[in-house]
């Protein structure tokens, strides 16, 4: 589809996403590059980010891939800080990396909630926290002239309720609330744009297929959806693009 915004509206900018290697997170970081901004993807599969890399130099993007785990201090660390050395800012930092699977609560364990916690919220934090150096205002390598973008990904599971996904919704819900808090704190503080986008069902993503399969969508119309369809990721990375860019101020 072709873009309605102009060609280099992030040019100069550079973007780490975490998640980026697949699903919605790299058509984020396509799109970013397409128009202009230089990208670190950060994932755990060197595989997927091989190919993610590759696929994304073959547009003519500056692109590196990362491996690490959002949910340890140090690869969040060591993450941030290659990004930094590789491209000399950092501009934009997205949240994309997820964790999800369908299960009912009574069979959850304690610990499969607490490993989807740790990823989406808890390493969402960590991110943020670890970047804060970089992406505020007067931060290595950027001037006073004002500090960078955050873009956490959450999710609508939590709005109301959704079926076996308590574990999601509680990630999720926290996510929304690390957006919040940062907003004010960080906004006042150090001049950062913290937003957040929370796609609904969004087609050909793993989240769709884990999170809706087909003995649900029997009592999920489409009826039920606005404009009668799901979302595509492309127009989650259209959201994107806007809040990274200065129209999003």
């Amino acid at each position: 589809m072709e873009s309605p915004f102009k060609a280099d509206i992030v040019k100069g900018k550079v973007a780490l996403i975490t998640g980026g290697g697949s699903g919605i997170g790299f058509e984020i970081t396509k799109e970013f590059g397409r128009h202009g901004a230089s990208v670190a993807i950060m994932g755990r599969r060197k595989s997927v980010l091989d190919s993610a890399v590759s696929s994304l130099r073959s547009l003519g993007i500056q692109a590196i891939g990362l491996e690490g785990d959002v949910r340890k201090k140090e690869d969040a660390a060591r993450v941030v800080d290659s990004t930094f050395e590789h491209f000399g800012r950092i501009d934009i930092l997205v949240n994309a990396a997820a964790g999800n699977f369908l299960v009912t609560a009574e069979d959850l364990s304690p610990n499969g909630f607490k490993t989807v916690m740790d990823i989406d919220s808890v390493g969402t934090f960590t991110m943020c926290h670890t970047a804060l150096k970089y992406i505020k205002k007067g931060g290595l390598g950027r001037g006073m002239s004002g500090g960078g973008t955050i873009m956490n990904i959450s999710a609508t599971l939590h709005y109301t309720a959704a079926w076996y996904q308590i574990h999601v919704s509680a990630a999720k819900a926290a996510v929304d609330a690390i957006t919040r808090s940062l907003a004010l704190e960080w906004g006042t503080d150090y001049d950062i744009r913290v937003n957040g986008i929370a796609p609904g069902p969004i087609g050909d993503t793993p989240g769709l297929s884990k999170l809706a399969p087909d003995e649900m969508k029997i009592n999920h119309s489409e009826d039920a959806r606005p404009l009668y369809k799901a979302g595509e990721k492309w127009d989650i990375a259209m959201a994107a693009l806007y809040l990274a860019s200065d129209a999003g101020q």
